[in-house]
């Protein structure tokens, strides 16, 4: 018991560390590259958007993440999940970091639509996050768990939270790429760009594995949203 007890202070003191590190990062890079003539990207832009909404797709996965790091028997799962706990989180964090050099929040407000700045006057379609197609804001992310999934996953153990952790964050994976994919074409910042490029390969590579260790379980992936 006391182990563990050490064990868990350890890591939620790497969490805060990782916090804090990583908005110090996204701070000084958007300080530095939004100075002299080059101003911040306004609130409408696609770089404060992609870096809100993902921000908010990003923290549930470190919660899910955390579900599984600390219940599953599994080791290895155990370090898939620590892994995409402490990147996403770090990524978070940076973005966090740009939206205060911007004057930005660094969430959507309370009751916002999302994915509004991936429409492009209306030209542009995205997913509406209920397995369909917008030009407009939606209510829900693509990939985004359901209250009632979150509490299943944490109420559940061994095989079956394993089973259940795999697919809710495959298809957490798979929701968020859009919003990446469209954010490192369209971007104003060269930063912005760049980390949207570096999720859509780290989820890419991170969904692979994840449906072969699904397939490896008789299980299937979940119906996109």
């Amino acid at each position: 018991m006391t182990d563990q007890r050490t064990r868990n202070l350890i890591l939620v003191a790497g969490m805060v560390a990782m916090l804090v590190v990583g908005a110090a990062i996204g701070m000084m890079i958007s300080t530095f590259r939004t100075g002299g003539d080059e101003a911040a990207p306004s609130a409408e832009s696609v770089d404060v958007g992609f870096a809100q909404d993902m921000r908010m797709h990003h923290l549930q996965a470190v919660t899910m993440a955390g579900i599984e790091r600390d219940r599953t028997d599994d080791p290895m799962l155990r370090g898939i999940a620590f892994d995409i706990e402490s990147t996403q989180l770090s990524q978070a964090s940076e973005m966090a970091g740009w939206l205060t050099v911007w004057v930005q929040p660094s969430l959507p407000a309370p009751g916002a639509g999302h994915m509004e700045w991936m429409s492009e006057g209306g030209t542009h379609s995205h997913s509406n996050g209920e397995g369909g197609k917008t030009t407009g804001a939606v209510q829900r992310m693509p990939g985004m768990a359901s209250t009632d999934e979150l509490n299943r996953l944490r109420k559940a153990s061994g095989a079956e939270l394993d089973v259940m952790f795999l697919q809710l964050m495959l298809r957490h994976h798979q929701g968020g790429r859009e919003m990446a994919e469209y954010a490192a074409q369209h971007a104003s910042k060269g930063y912005v760009r760049n980390l949207a490029s570096k999720i859509v390969q780290s989820q890419d590579s991170e969904s692979n594995q994840m449906k072969t260790l699904l397939a490896q379980r008789g299980a299937k992936p979940l119906p996109a949203s």
